[in-house]
């Protein structure tokens, strides 16, 4: 998208680096948060370590739930800038990054630079957009690809109507659209072209629409998203299967995943969250508020757009505030548009459209603020214990419990070896960290038996190494009555990480090493 003739490249470089400097600033300020923050870092860590940027893997085994690029991005921003939490958020600041400054772009061709920069102030500070950049998971990436998507493909129809050069945006937006693919699977392209056919087919723009499916773009998608997808069948059979037809067909459509909300649960979300910025979408009820000549397809687009975003993830019972992200972005040009139309440049305007400024900036920083000083559940201390006071080679367990970010916090070289009823019915029931590691399993057998272990076989497994170290829920003694005798180092959230040295005449009486097979 091109910006209007005569516009300054230094300050479009300013704006752009304001807005990352905004999103970023207090992306150091708290803990990974599990699960989701701790597995996707974890991943990447894992990535980083092992040198393997192919193969996602979760614990040492094949991982995927979800596509790769995520954890690219913040493999390489850990290599560049260190593995810390600032580097482990590069992915969804990116996202956002690239959301905001695309809705900005594009805005300021088509609207003006005035609404621009109301819809790109309104956009960051959002609540689920300021916070969403800084949450590190796969939303925020796959939204900021998503909005990137739409808005190219609508540049390019609006450039096409008007007889201007198209093509090189639509190269784009097909490459968007590959990096939407790459950050979340098939969603990265189904939304986008949703979005747009029904715009198109709203304004009865059928000519547009063939336009806009282009073949050369359609190589670029594949030169993009391609290499990666083939490269996984070759090297595992049943990749295909369970990447498209159980992680993204059957994960939309089946109703046995967690967080099951009612189908109201976005509308109400949006609206409480936007609560701030209501009074200036009154304009969406006036009349001729979609004849505008000018902005009334901007308008359309836009409406439509949160539409079908709301609309779409309403239909599964599975319901995440994050998967509403793509949703945002439109929504603030909205509360913009709204603002120009419905007032005028009156110090009282001014005045109320700065109030739901920092109406809606105190909760977005607030929230951050209030998780730094009162974090939710981590495994930071825990590792922290680990990293200090364990050897090189001393191998870690886990006992009924997988921590996704003690790897990423204590630098751990290797996989950890967890312990669970692996062969019970009941792993496959429920989407956790069970069925994941067990999925993994599936893709590399010889590695699960290695790492994921039945506690039948776990007496052998402790007494074959003088010391380990073992983290598990803080009652686990009661299953495993060795570990009274074994040192507690620390305790955090109802989880302990014990340190087992089979020498101590206390834990080698109990365990009886030397009648188990593995003492020798």
């Amino acid at each position: 998208m091109t910006p209007n003739r005569g516009s300054s490249w230094r300050e479009l470089c300013a704006i752009a680096a304001a807005t990352f400097a905004w999103l970023a600033a207090t992306a150091w300020a708290r803990p990974l948060t599990l699960p989701d923050e701790g597995r996707y870092v974890g991943l990447a860590w894992e990535m980083l370590r092992s040198g393997d940027w192919l193969t996602p893997t979760l614990n040492g085994l094949p991982y995927f739930h979800k596509p790769p690029l995520f954890y690219w991005i913040t493999a390489a921003a850990m290599s560049v800038f260190g593995a810390h939490q600032e580097a482990a958020r590069a992915a969804p600041l990116l996202g956002a990054w690239l959301g905001a400054f695309a809705l900005y772009l594009f805005v300021r061709r088509w609207a003006g630079p005035r609404t621009a920069r109301l819809s790109l102030m309104a956009l960051l500070v959002q609540p689920l957009f300021y916070i969403g950049g800084q949450f590190a998971n796969l939303d925020m990436l796959v939204a900021g690809c998503i909005t990137a998507t739409v808005l190219l493909l609508a540049h390019a129809a609006l450039c096409f109507e008007a007889g201007l050069p198209h093509r090189q945006t639509l190269a784009c937006a097909y490459a968007a659209a590959a990096l939407g693919m790459l950050a979340k699977g098939l969603i990265g392209v189904v939304l986008p072209a949703l979005i747009i056919a029904t715009w198109l087919l709203a304004r009865r723009r059928g000519r547009v629409g063939m336009a806009l499916l282009w073949w050369p773009g359609a190589l670029v998608f594949a030169a993009l998203a391609g290499p990666w997808l083939l490269a996984m069948q070759w090297r595992f059979a049943g990749f295909a299967d369970y990447f498209f037809f159980e992680q993204q067909f059957r994960r939309f459509a089946a109703s046995g995943f967690n967080n099951a909300e009612p189908f109201w649960f976005y509308p109400a979300a949006l609206a409480l969250f936007s609560l701030p910025w209501l009074p200036w979408l009154r304009a969406l009820a006036t009349r001729g508020y979609l004849a505008d000549p000018a902005r009334g397809p901007l308008r359309l687009l836009m409406l439509l757009w949160v539409g079908v975003v709301v609309g779409f993830f309403s239909i599964p019972q599975s319901k995440l505030i994050g998967y509403v992200l793509p949703a945002i972005a439109p929504l603030a040009f909205l509360m913009a548009d709204g603002y120009q139309r419905l007032t005028q440049p009156s110090p009282r305007a001014t005045r109320l459209w700065w109030a739901s400024m920092c109406l809606a900036a105190v909760p977005s920083v607030g929230a951050v603020a209030a998780l730094a000083v009162h974090p939710l559940p981590s495994s930071r201390e825990l590792a922290a214990a680990l990293t200090q006071q364990r050897q090189p080679g001393e191998p870690v367990f886990m006992l009924n419990h997988y921590a996704f970010d003690l790897p990423f916090y204590a630098r751990l070289s290797q996989p950890v070896a967890v312990v669970d009823d692996w062969t019970s019915d009941d792993v496959g029931r429920h989407d956790n960290w069970r069925k994941e590691l067990a999925d993994a399993g599936r893709f590399a057998p010889p590695q699960a038996r290695r790492t994921l272990i039945e506690p039948a076989s776990l007496l052998a497994t402790v007494c074959h190494s003088p010391i380990s170290w073992w983290l598990g829920p803080s009652a686990s003694s009661t299953h495993y009555p060795w570990l009274d005798q074994a040192r507690s180092v620390v305790t955090q959230h109802g989880t302990t990480l014990w340190r087992v040295d089979t020498a101590q005449p206390e834990v080698f009486n109990v365990l009886r090493c030397a009648e188990t097979p593995s003492a020798g």
